[in-house]
């Protein structure tokens, strides 16, 4: 294996032989069966076939004295392949050798100086390859590169927007089957030129697409159907004048791996999609205000692929007041909208409508909700391309205050039960004290007076009486 345009040389040694002794040169694809010759030579004559080259010669043409039928070669890429050292002395074969040539080409485009912002490609092909594990890029200080195999280009590696310090030395290794070590090594130097930005004037426009959707619902941001090497997601906020506004919300290079993103709302879109191949599209969850123009630009080496989205966002909500409840229906991107209405469940109910601004459309019920108010209420977007989009708010009627006394814990109830009785129980308490106390005072006037009105004659009689109830005792 050698690099291409570095001369090698294809050893083919015999005995010294004397006599009629020629020697033959062929080559063949390893794809076909046809051998191809290169050269003929003999004591007498020599013959150049249909595959020679000037970058083809004998090593010595003296081959018959020194016995050295080596061929030199300075190949191409498209040299690679079987090359055979036929050597006969009277037509009779006497040693013939198979050697495979496998040629290897690096190349990158576009040429140094190299313009910032362009898409530096670097290629790297072996012929044939059928010896070839695998071939790797690295760039300058040694970091691993993503490569591809192409059919046409071979193994294929790419620096997209090239800046000042991607400039330096690029290595292809190539690993030959059987060895884990790299068996042949060929380097780039790149130089970025430092003065000059690259151009991109080649821009393909798909047609502009319009489109809704309600807020927090996920919807898919189409991009062009083109693969590339890179993604830009650019974005005008809804309902802006100026172009001019328009900001780079996601990036993403499918070479070296890096995003970047302004919104936790965006992400690239899965399968189909396939964004490490270069097939994109987003996928966006928005609320009201992340509708606008959305532009999806994709970059395949100097070439520009863009397709543009129109979204308008619907939102609804309700604010309470007092005496009302109002329904708001907000939408945004108002130039793509046709009209926008609110619907009752029963459709033969008509609803007053207002807007209180651009973007919003509001119908208002009185409170207390009768029966006949509740139900879904539908804010219905009609787009101008036809599309429409709706969004439901149900109203209900509130729950009637229930009349019942609160339950109350079972020994709370059983303490309150039990008041009205202690209650009871006191007051017949305190009267007999008070009735006694009046007796015993009568009694005593009635003893200091000599009257004889106690209803006990002695205290013998107080003690023979009978008790008058638990509360007296």
């Amino acid at each position: 294996m050698v690099k291409e345009n570095t001369s090698t040389t294809l050893v083919c040694n015999g005995a010294r032989l004397q006599g009629d002794i020629s020697i033959n040169w062929k080559v063949k694809s390893v794809a076909t069966d046809e051998w191809k010759l290169i050269l003929s030579a003999s004591e007498k004559k020599k013959f150049s076939g249909g595959a020679s080259k000037a970058s083809m010669r004998l090593t010595d043409d003296n081959f018959q004295d020194t016995g050295n039928f080596s061929l030199d070669v300075l190949p191409k890429v498209e040299d690679g392949g079987l090359y055979s050292c036929l050597i006969k002395k009277q037509e009779r074969k006497v040693k013939e050798r198979i050697f495979l040539l496998a040629v290897l080409k690096v190349d990158f485009f576009p040429a140094a100086p190299v313009p910032q912002y362009s898409t530096l490609r670097l290629f790297a092909r072996v012929n044939p390859d059928i010896s070839v594990s695998k071939i790797t890029w690295t760039a300058p200080g040694g970091l691993p590169m993503k490569t591809e195999k192409w059919p046409t280009s071979g193994t294929v590696t790419k620096v997209p927007q090239v800046q000042n310090n991607d400039g330096g030395t690029y290595t292809c290794t190539v690993y030959h089957w059987g060895h884990s070590n790299g068996v042949l090594e060929a380097h780039v130097d790149v130089i970025v030129d430092a003065d000059k930005v690259a151009s991109f004037t080649n821009i393909s426009h798909s047609s502009e697409i319009s489109t809704a959707t309600q807020t927090h619902k996920s919807l898919l941001l189409a991009c062009p159907s083109s693969q590339g090497d890179y993604v830009l997601l650019y974005w005008l906020p809804p309902d802006a004048k100026k172009h001019s506004m328009m900001k780079l919300v996601y990036q993403y290079n499918r070479w070296t791996g890096s995003t970047s993103k302004h919104s936790n709302k965006l992400q690239l879109a899965g399968p189909p999609y396939d964004p490490e191949a270069g097939s994109f599209a987003f996928l966006l969850t928005p609320d009201l205000k992340e509708g606008g123009l959305y532009a999806c630009e994709v970059y395949l080496n100097d070439v520009v692929f863009s397709q543009r989205t129109r979204l308008s966002v619907l939102k609804v909500k309700t604010s309470h007041y007092p005496s009302k409840l109002e329904l708001l229906c907000l939408y945004s991107e108002r130039s793509e909208i046709q009209s926008v209405l609110w619907k009752h469940d029963n459709k033969s109910r008509r609803l007053q409508m207002s807007s209180n601004g651009p973007g919003t459309i509001s119908t208002t019920l009185p409170l207390p909700i009768s029966s006949d108010a509740a139900g879904n209420y539908t804010c219905i977007l009609q787009m101008k391309n036809g599309q429409s989009i709706w969004a439901v708010q149900a109203v209900t009627v509130p729950p009637t205050e229930s009349t019942t006394t609160s339950s109350l814990h079972p020994s709370f109830s059983a303490l309150l039960l039990l008041v009205p009785v202690v209650a009871a129980a006191v007051g017949v308490l305190l009267w007999r004290q008070k009735h006694i106390s009046d007796r015993g005072i009568e009694q005593s006037l009635s003893v200091q007076s000599g009257e004889a009105e106690n209803i006990y004659e002695n205290p013998e009689d107080i003690r023979q009486a009978p008790p008058q109830g638990s509360v007296y005792m």
